[in-house]
């Protein structure tokens, strides 16, 4: 059984392990952490990031937090980060993660939630499109991956009507 929960402090090294297990080119347009480098910094902190665990083991993470610190922009949240452990990848650990990122988008009242995802990631992109979210615009040619042009594909799912 999958179980979700906030991430901790302690969560650290599991969740590099993660991340480092699941990054590629086919999937982020950011070159691979360094090994041994931690997961938490400035940029994400563990009030952020849902945890799902399997068996007492963690195997994914999502990451949900404000895209942009403006008052004006509050209602907006955006998911920062999903990754799962490639060894449980068409488990139902992706949906499980990214339906709590919507119950918590929601809890924060947010009335959108927003992502962005490589064009060429068809997977990330139909469990997205299966999850409710929308295409709302394309930035052809963003990235310069492994010697190829990959568009960034902006989508969203609106959570209050």
């Amino acid at each position: 059984m999958i179980e979700i929960r906030h991430a901790r402090m302690e969560d650290d090294n599991e969740l590099a392990r993660v991340e480092a297990a699941a990054w590629g080119a086919d999937v982020s347009p950011a070159p691979a952490p360094p090994v041994g480098m931690g997961f938490f910094d400035e940029q994400r902190q563990p009030n952020e990031v849902l945890v799902a665990e399997l068996e007492g083991a963690i195997v994914g993470y999502v990451q949900v937090g404000q895209p942009i610190p403006l008052p004006s922009h509050r209602h907006v949240l955006e998911l920062r980060g999903l990754a799962v452990a490639p060894t449980w990848h068409r488990h139902g650990v992706g949906r499980r993660l990214l339906h709590e990122a919507v119950t918590e988008a929601r809890r924060q009242n947010a009335r959108k939630l927003s992502l962005r995802v490589l064009g060429t990631n068809m997977a990330a992109r139909g469990l997205y499109q299966a999850s409710g979210f929308t295409i709302e615009g394309v930035l052809r040619e963003e990235f310069l991956l492994n010697g190829r042009y990959v568009d960034d594909v902006l989508m969203a799912r609106r959570l209050k009507e």
